[in-house]
């Protein structure tokens, strides 16, 4: 037996050729002292929830029917009538929201922490394509259920891209399969939702860890530390604080699924527009926006606004240049974070 064990060691080791010390120099690569305050890393988070989120999302496909006759009635089976099915669901939708305010909580502990200063302006710009991507991510999802509110939804995004100068009728008719939601619009939706959009996240967090890897993570020092440089491996203690954080994940995931299931709105009807259309809550901001604005005024803002953000790297290196003391980007970040939470919780409210 032990002959047999030893020759088939011997085959795995001579296609693979990986030794002991190899894995443990690559587990023990250390990570700064600060990091053992979670909140500092909590780019970790949303990854653990996008891999809940393919997950749960495989297990969706087998069920769901990207047709606008029977989309609804998929999803309604799959909320009452397959075992568990609202379960996964409930997993699916909690863990895409929970992603997306991880995701904007790890982008505010970067600006505010001036982490996407030189040499990481680039991959801020990655940071910025991944918060835009889990956005488009969490729209098409919603809008793949074809409720009222989700197919009324998509009209108005429908109508914002058209909005935008040059191309907007060009990308409206791309984005809706022709002139109007129609037939074509799920099918759309559902290919960038399950194909093209993890697709593009995947590279863009392949890249985002290479280059973390390539350039490591801004260091800070807290009064509480040691004034010599302190490091930590990153297995097993960094290792086994993700995996606790990824437990509690769980156990909070599960908890607002049975506590919060989920539900369904009314099915779609094109001829019938409801009284209030109202987006998610995380394009609250935005649907406000558009109303204080106007079409044509809201697309250009807020494409100012994301070109400014994108280049925020630059911006901030010219304001340091001419002021090096200047804290301006720290208010701009506080005044443009207070505009947003402003604007979606009058949007809530509203």
């Amino acid at each position: 037996m032990s002959r047999t064990l030893e020759t088939a060691a011997d085959w795995i080791s001579e296609r693979i050729p990986l030794q002991l010390e190899q894995l443990k120099h690559f587990g023990s690569e250390p990570v700064p002292y600060h990091l053992k305050r979670w909140w500092f890393c909590l780019g970790g988070t949303p990854a653990y929830l996008f891999l809940v989120q393919i997950l749960t999302g495989i297990l969706l496909t087998f069920y769901y029917v990207p047709d606008p006759e029977k989309a609804y009635d998929s999803v309604q089976a799959l909320s009452s009538g397959i075992p568990f099915g609202w379960y996964i669901r409930g997993l699916h939708k909690w863990s895409a929201n929970l992603m997306i305010v991880t995701v904007v909580l790890h982008a505010l502990r970067v600006f505010f922490t001036g982490a996407y200063r030189k040499p990481r302006e680039i991959n801020w710009v990655i940071g910025c394509g991944i918060l835009g991507t889990v956005l488009v991510f969490g729209f098409t999802g919603y809008s793949l259920v074809y409720e009222q509110l989700s197919y009324w939804g998509a009209t108005v995004a429908g109508n914002l891209t058209q909005a935008v100068p040059f191309v907007g009728q060009y990308l409206g008719d791309l984005l809706r399969g022709g002139e109007r939601i129609g037939d074509n619009t799920l099918t759309r939706f559902f290919v960038l939702h399950i194909g093209v959009l993890p697709t593009v996240l995947i590279a863009l967090l392949a890249v985002h860890i290479l280059l973390i890897r390539l350039i490591g993570v801004t260091e800070y020092r807290f009064e509480d530390e040691p004034e010599e440089k302190q490091t930590f491996p990153f297995f097993p203690d960094h290792f086994l604080t993700e995996v606790g954080i990824g437990v509690v994940l769980m156990i909070i995931l599960t908890c607002l699924v049975c506590i919060f299931p989920p539900g369904l709105g009314e099915r779609a009807d094109p001829l019938v527009t409801p009284e209030h259309i109202k987006p998610e809550w995380y394009f609250f901001w935005a649907f406000r926006w558009l109303k204080l604005t106007g079409l044509q005024l809201a697309v250009i803002s807020q494409g100012l606004a994301a070109m400014t953000m994108v280049c925020w790297p630059w911006i901030d290196a010219a304001i340091r240049r001419r002021r090096p003391d200047s804290d301006a980007s720290i208010w701009i970040g506080i005044v443009a974070f207070l505009t947003l939470l402003g604007l979606t919780l009058w949007e809530a409210l509203a």
